[in-house]
């Protein structure tokens, strides 16, 4: 499963809120929904997790990699974006 470009992808209040605290942007969580793949996740959602160069400082720490993991529904219209998580390694 995979949209076609002109879907549009958009980030729900709570994942917007979490974006300077876990460190992502709007632009890699659309990334990993296009490029990434798709699989189930909780409460009939989907989830996909892409890795992105990172090398740099995260909480005083240097990490090489950064893991974008959005959570999101496919809605008639849209893709709505439930939330995101974020690894450093």
């Amino acid at each position: 499963m995979r949209p076609f470009d002109g879907v549009p992808i958009r980030l729900s209040a709570h994942a917007e809120g979490y974006m300077a605290k876990r460190g992502f942007t709007a632009d890699e969580v659309e990334q990993a929904i296009r490029t990434g793949s798709w699989e189930p996740a909780e409460l009939g959602r989907l989830e996909t997790r892409v890795n992105f160069p990172f090398r740099g400082l995260w909480n005083g720490r240097y990490f090489e990699t950064k893991q974008v993991r959005p959570i999101f529904v496919e809605e008639a219209d849209e893709i709505l974006v439930v939330t995101v998580y974020t690894y450093y390694f």
